[in-house]
C-alpha cells in the first residue's frame, strides 16, 4: 500500500522503524514512543523471550537505555540461555514459566512475584497462538505501552480470536486486537509487518494521530491471500497465495469445492449435472 499525504501523519511513527535486535523496526518505534510518554519508570516484560536477543522487542532497552526487565520463558534450555547472556545484570529477571489466561499462568500472577511497578512501561507480547487471550485476561497491570503479534494473513476486515489452546497456533487478526484494546482502554498507535503496538489511552493525544483505524495504519497486507466465488462456483484467489511459515504455495485447483465439470452457471446447466450438483449439495450438507 502506499503512504499518501494524509496516512503520513498517521503512520509516522514508522519513520522512526530500527532495528537492533527486532525484526520489522520495532525498536525504532518502541523507542520513540517511550519518549513520547510524560512518564517513564524504565521497566519491561517480554515473552516468550527466548535468549533475551533473538528477534527481541526489549534488548535494545535494556542495554542502550538501561531498563529494568522480566523476561518470561517456557523452555528450560532458552531460560538457562537467558542467565547465561543476562546473569552479569542484575536490573533483569529471568522466569521460567508459560503464560496463559487463568490461575497462576495468567501475567498478573507470575509479575506478582517481581518487584516491577504495576504501570511499567513496555510490555511484548508473541507467542504464536494464544497472544489475544493472555492481554486479555491482564487486569492488575497496566503498562503505558503494549505491542502484541497478529497473523499477518489475516485481512484488516476479519475479527478473528483462535480458541484458548496452547496446543494451536493461528494467533488472532489486528482488527481483534484492536477492538481488544479499546475495550481494555487501550489505543492502537503503530502497525508493523506483525505486530501492533498500543498505547494507554490517557496517552494517546500526545502522538497527535487522529485516524488509528487498524486499516489506516497498517501498511503492509501483502501476506494476505483473498479467496473469492465466481458465478460459475469456481474458487478464485489473489494476492500472496502462499503458507509463509512453511514456504508451500496455496493451489487454487486445491480449494475447489466441486469439481471442475460442475464448475458453471446453474442456469446454463442442463438436468444431468443439475443432478449431480444436488448430489455435490447432499454430500457436503452430510459432511457439514
Amino acid at each position: 500500500m502506499v503512504s499518501t499525504p494524509d496516512a503520513k501523519k498517521n503512520t509516522w511513527l514508522l519513520d522512526h522503524a530500527k532495528d537492533v535486535y527486532s525484526q520489522c523496526g520495532e525498536d525504532g518505534i518502541i523507542g520513540k514512543a517511550l519518549e513520547m510518554l510524560p512518564e517513564r519508570d524504565n521497566w519491561c516484560v517480554e515473552f516468550g523471550a527466548w535468549d533475551g536477543r533473538h528477534m527481541s522487542n526489549t534488548c535494545h532497552l535494556i542495554e542502550d537505555h538501561d531498563y529494568n526487565a522480566v523476561f518470561i520463558e517456557g523452555n528450560p534450555a532458552k531460560v538457562e540461555v537467558l542467565k547465561k547472556n543476562f546473569g552479569h545484570n542484575p536490573k533483569v529477571h529471568p522466569m521460567c514459566r508459560f503464560v496463559g489466561w487463568e490461575g497462576d499462568q495468567t501475567l498478573d500472577k507470575i509479575l506478582s512475584e517481581t518487584a516491577i511497578p504495576k504501570n511499567f512501561d513496555f510490555l511484548s507480547i508473541d507467542i504464536d497462538g494464544n497472544d489475544w487471550h493472555v492481554w486479555n485476561a491482564v487486569e492488575e497491570y497496566r503498562p503505558k505501552l503494549v505491542i502484541v503479534e497478529f497473523n499477518p494473513t489475516m485481512s484488516n476486515e476479519l475479527d478473528y480470536v483462535q480458541p484458548p489452546e496452547f496446543s494451536t497456533q493461528i494467533g488472532c487478526s489486528l482488527k481483534a486486537l484492536e477492538v481488544l484494546g479499546k475495550k481494555k482502554g487501550y489505543e492502537l498507535i503503530c502497525v508493523t509487518a506483525w505486530n501492533g503496538i498500543f498505547v494507554d489511552a490517557k496517552y494517546y493525544d500526545a502522538f497527535g494521530i487522529d485516524d488509528n483505524r487498524c486499516e489506516t495504519l497498517r501498511l503492509e497486507t501483502d501476506k494476505v491471500t483473498h479467496m473469492f466465488s465466481g458465478y460459475d462456483g469456481r474458487i478464485r484467489m489473489t494476492g500472496y497465495q502462499k503458507l509463509p511459515w512453511i514456504n508451500m504455495p496455496i493451489l487454487e485447483k486445491a480449494v475447489q469445492v466441486i469439481p471442475r465439470f460442475l464448475q458453471n452457471y446453474p442456469d446454463q446447466m442442463g438436468p444431468i449435472r443439475r443432478n449431480m450438483l444436488g448430489l455435490c449439495r447432499a454430500i457436503a450438507k452430510w459432511r457439514k
